[in-house]
C-alpha cells in the first residue's frame, strides 16, 4: 500500500497552565497507508489526539515533519489542499454541527468548497444514502440522538469526499447501541467506499476489525501491528492502562474450561463462529 500520511521524528509540546512546557509527542515516526483502517489507541493523555490533529493542519510540528500525499502540514500554502484530503470528526458532534437541519448541515462543507449547486445536491444525497440517513434528511438536529448526530457529522465530512477521515473518539459519549452503529458505518466506508479511516479510541472492542493498530502512551508509540499481534501481549496491554477485548477474555476463559476455542480469537464474530462449529 502507498503511504498517504507520513510522520517523521515528530515532536510537539505545549505550555501548561502552570507555565511549564509539556511534551505531548516525542519523536513519533509512523505512516497511514492509502485505503487502510488504522486504529490509534491509548489511555487519556497518551498523545493520540495531538498526533491526529497534525494530519489536517490543526497543529503543526515543533520538530520533525508530517506530510499528506507529499504536502507538508507546516507550509501554510498547503492547508486548504490537505484539509480537502483529510477530514476530521470529533467526539462531541455539537462542536462540529453548524446548521439546524440535517441536509443543510451536510451541505455546509461542499458549499464552502465552492462547488456548483448540482454537485452539492449529488454529494448530500450520496452521503445521506451511504450512512442510511435519508429518513432524517429534513429533521431538526435538536431532535436527534447523540448517535444520530455523530452520523450526521460523519456525513458532513464524507460529502467533501476526502481520501481519509479521522474519527477522534467518535463513540466516547454514546450508548453501546449507538457506538456499534458508528463503528459499523466506519467499517463500511472503509471496505465499500475505499476511504482511509483513522480511528482514535480507547474502547478495545472497536479496534478488533482494524487492519492495523498503534498503541500510544506518554507521547510515544509503545506497540504497533495487527490487532491479533498486539492483543497477543495481554500483560503489556494492561500495563499500558488499556483493557482487553471482552470477546478475547471470554475466549480465554472458555479455553481454560477445556473448550476448544482457537488462540488469538479477539472479536465476537470469531468467537460465535468457533462455538457454532463445536455444536
Amino acid at each position: 500500500m502507498n503511504p498517504l500520511i507520513e510522520v517523521a521524528n515528530l515532536s510537539y509540546s505545549y505550555r501548561a497552565g502552570s507555565g511549564n512546557e509539556v511534551a505531548a509527542l516525542k519523536d513519533i515516526t509512523m505512516k497511514v497507508f492509502e485505503g487502510e483502517l488504522l486504529a490509534i489507541t491509548g489511555r487519556n493523555g497518551s498523545g493520540k489526539s495531538t498526533l491526529a490533529r497534525h494530519f489536517n493542519c490543526l497543529l503543526t510540528p515543533v520538530s520533525g515533519s508530517v506530510e499528506v500525499d507529499g504536502l507538508s502540514v507546516s507550509d501554510k500554502c498547503n492547508v486548504a489542499s490537505i484539509r480537502r484530503q483529510v477530514g476530521m470528526v470529533f467526539q462531541n458532534p455539537d462542536n462540529q454541527l453548524v446548521s439546524s437541519i440535517v441536509e443543510e448541515d451536510i451541505a455546509f462543507g461542499p458549499e464552502n468548497l465552492g462547488l456548483p449547486a448540482e454537485e452539492i445536491r449529488r454529494r448530500v444525497d450520496w452521503a445521506l444514502k451511504t450512512l442510511n440517513l435519508k429518513n432524517l434528511q429534513y429533521e431538526s438536529l435538536n431532535q436527534l440522538s447523540e448517535g444520530q448526530k455523530q452520523l450526521v457529522a460523519i456525513a458532513g465530512v464524507l460529502a467533501m469526499k476526502p481520501r481519509c477521515i479521522v474519527l477522534d473518539e467518535p463513540t466516547a459519549h454514546l450508548d453501546p447501541r449507538s457506538r456499534r452503529e458508528v463503528i459499523k458505518n466506519a467499517l463500511r466506508l472503509n471496505r465499500e467506499e475505499g476511504i482511509t479511516i483513522v480511528l482514535l479510541t480507547h474502547f478495545m472492542e472497536e479496534v478488533t476489525h482494524c487492519d492495523r493498530m498503534i498503541v500510544m502512551d506518554m507521547g510515544e508509540i509503545k506497540m504497533e501491528g495487527s490487532p491479533r499481534e498486539v492483543f497477543d501481549s495481554e500483560e503489556k496491554i494492561i500495563n499500558l492502562g488499556l483493557d482487553f477485548p471482552v470477546s478475547a477474555k471470554l475466549a480465554e476463559g472458555l479455553r481454560k474450561q477445556g473448550i476448544r476455542i482457537p488462540r488469538k480469537t479477539i472479536n465476537a464474530e470469531e468467537l460465535i463462529k468457533s462455538l457454532c462449529q463445536l455444536k
